[in-house]
């Protein structure tokens, strides 16, 4: 699994990442962002090119080593400053209040103690910030959800750790969020892998 993990995997990631169905997500997840942004899950630094003209700073936090590289090498094609550091999401290495934005996308599936890490997303946000998301996750549909609890065990092992069948909106409000925006559906590809969940929520409560 160390070569996988460390080798194999990231690459997958990005190349899965990089699918042009995805853009339109992106680019609407992104739009409300502002002022100092935490990004949890950078992954390879797709994200970067969307940011509006808002963004004051980029703080990118991803687990893996080969991702945070790729990262900081996207990091120098755009005009705001970026910092990528490798570390894991339940352990957010920033002060309490210190980002007016946190951004989590097709993320939330692998944390391991997601709980905990949308505790901490929530502590490093500003009174009044807010979290934009976009993520996959469980289906309302039984059918669609029997397949998602099916092949959750099998394709973790070698997803990186990614469920299909976490109830994301769920999961944030939990959390002590609240969502202010939340679209639900489907995009193309296998059902049980794209159920989406895409929107905003604030910590106020």
């Amino acid at each position: 699994m160390g070569i996988y993990s460390e080798m194999i995997l990231p690459r997958l990631v990005h190349g899965s990442m990089r699918n042009p169905e995805l853009l339109p997500y992106r680019r609407r997840v992104l739009a409300p962002a502002e002022g100092r942004v935490l990004e949890v899950g950078i992954g390879s630094g797709l994200n970067l090119p969307h940011y509006p003209e808002g963004v004051t700073k980029v703080i990118g936090i991803d687990p893996s080593a080969r991702l945070a590289a790729m990262a900081r090498r996207a990091a120098s094609s755009v005009a705001f400053p970026v910092t990528v550091t490798e570390h894991s999401a339940e352990a957010i290495p920033l002060e309490t209040g210190s980002v007016d934005t946190v951004v989590t996308t097709w993320t939330l599936c692998s944390i391991p103690r997601v709980g905990r890490a949308l505790c901490e997303m929530r502590r490093a946000l500003k009174p009044g910030g807010q979290l934009l998301f976009v993520e996959h996750g469980l289906s309302p549909d039984k059918s669609v959800r029997r397949w998602q609890d099916r092949l959750t065990p099998l394709w973790k092992c070698c997803a990186g750790g990614c469920h299909l069948n976490r109830p994301i909106g769920k999961l944030i409000e939990d959390a002590g969020f609240r969502c202010s925006a939340l679209e639900t559906g489907y995009a193309k590809g296998p059902r049980p892998m794209v159920f989406m969940y895409e929107g905003r929520a604030s910590n106020d409560g």
